[in-house]
């Protein structure tokens, strides 16, 4: 029998009560409850239901347990990545598509882990604002871009390396309106010219955010105006990275590609190797190695771990993915219809017979079909949080699935 694969909540349910203690006074509310999500997600605790396949010759019954649905929880995001990219695939044009990434440098990182609402939110708007503004000059493209964001706090080894990863369509509307402005193949707009932009836009508005900026321990006397612009005065002459991939194969790589990035957490369970004595094992990549070299296998001390994975919980409410230009909320539709008039495809149109008709759901495939025979899973009973189904299956074993309802 195969050995089951160790996940987060593993090591969180057997090593993060003692953690919690010896950094008692020193975790956040929200840390508390990533950790109490992720070690209770597809359990009891949060309750589930009992399924059994419609077909009385088959009979396979079910227990499955409801998921805590936690943004930070790595086995929650697939079924919510399917969700959003259900409700991005109409947005795509028939365009090449660019994968950009905007780096903030060590020295603000370590501001950045301290103030998390305020240095996240510059990123987000410094880079987006970059990008639209030299995709607007006419020496470059001359054009109204959109852009899909997500922030990314984190490195191959869960270390902090906030950043930001775009993905733009290769051109845009025209400042007219009256045409479609593609970029030169394989080419979108100049790295260097966006990197000194970017670097600007952020310290400006670095230095004028500083009073709602705290700063503890080694940072402390960064509190003071003038400790802190002359902490910032060398990254003026920095350079900062800022690249640019190359275009995307079509609409469905772009699809394929999202559907990675948009909801990772710091590790994945893939990733995870041991948990024992000595710490855990996962395996990581070493951007700095080339070929072979580059996959390498890490242990760290249970407790630092558990620690490198937390540092990257979002505050409360903050939005790790955003739309900006072409594909902001409030003009979206609109914008995405003019960029398909003028490149001249069509609005994409309901298939026939997509209806919702009682004869047409009864040709869909059921959506959790039954594991032995295929059939429709029906529930027949559902138990709540802490408690137990009343209902065993006659065989000892049970599926246990995320509950997406």
């Amino acid at each position: 029998m195969s050995r089951p694969s160790l996940e987060v909540a593993d090591i969180f349910r057997g090593h993060g009560p003692a953690w919690r203690r010896a950094n008692a006074g020193h975790i956040s509310l929200g840390q508390l409850k990533v950790m109490s999500a992720i070690e209770h997600c597809r359990t009891a605790a949060l309750g589930g239901h009992v399924a059994r396949c419609e077909n009385e010759t088959c009979a396979h019954t079910q227990i499955s347990y409801n998921s805590c649905r936690n943004r930070h929880c790595p086995k929650c995001q697939g079924a919510m990545a399917k969700e959003w990219l259900a409700a991005r695939e109409a947005d795509l044009l028939p365009v090449p598509y660019f994968h950009v990434v905007f780096t903030l440098p060590g020295p603000i990182a370590n501001i950045a882990y301290q103030n998390k609402t305020v240095v996240y939110d510059l990123l987000f708007k410094a880079s987006a604002e970059t990008l639209i503004t030299i995709a607007a000059d006419p020496r470059h493209l001359g054009a109204r871009v959109g852009i899909t964001s997500v922030l990314h706090t984190w490195g191959s080894a869960m270390t902090h390396h906030p950043h930001v990863h775009m993905i733009v369509p290769g051109g845009g509307i025209s400042l007219d309106g009256e045409r479609w402005v593609a970029c030169r193949p394989g080419f979108f707009l100049p790295v260097r010219v966006l990197s000194r932009l970017f670097r600007r836009l952020f310290l400006q508005r670095l230095l004028a955010a500083h009073h709602r900026l705290k700063f503890f321990g080694c940072h402390a006397a960064l509190a003071d105006a003038q400790a802190f612009a002359s902490h910032l005065a060398p990254l003026r002459r920095a350079e900062w990275v800022v690249y640019a991939k190359r275009p995307f194969g079509g609409p469905q790589a772009v699809l394929a590609y999202l559907s990675r990035y948009t909801h990772r957490v710091a590790i994945d369970n893939s990733r995870l190797i041991t948990c024992d004595r000595n710490g855990v094992t996962f395996r990581w990549k070493d951007y700095r190695a080339e070929g072979r070299d580059r996959q390498k296998v890490m242990t760290l001390t249970t407790a630092e771990f558990i620690r490198r994975f937390l540092i990257h919980v979002l505050p409360q409410g903050f939005h790790r993915i955003r739309h900006y230009g072409l594909l902001a909320s409030g003009t979206r539709a609109d914008n995405i219809a003019q960029a398909r008039r003028l490149l001249d495809v069509p609005a994409a149109q309901p298939e026939a017979g997509d209806t919702s008709c009682t004869e047409t759901d009864e040709l869909k495939p059921p959506s959790h079909p039954c594991p032995c025979c295929g059939g429709r899973m029906i529930i027949i009973e559902r138990f709540r949080r802490g408690s137990s189904p009343r209902y065993r299956p006659d065989t000892s074993t049970a599926v246990i699935r995320i509950d997406t309802s």
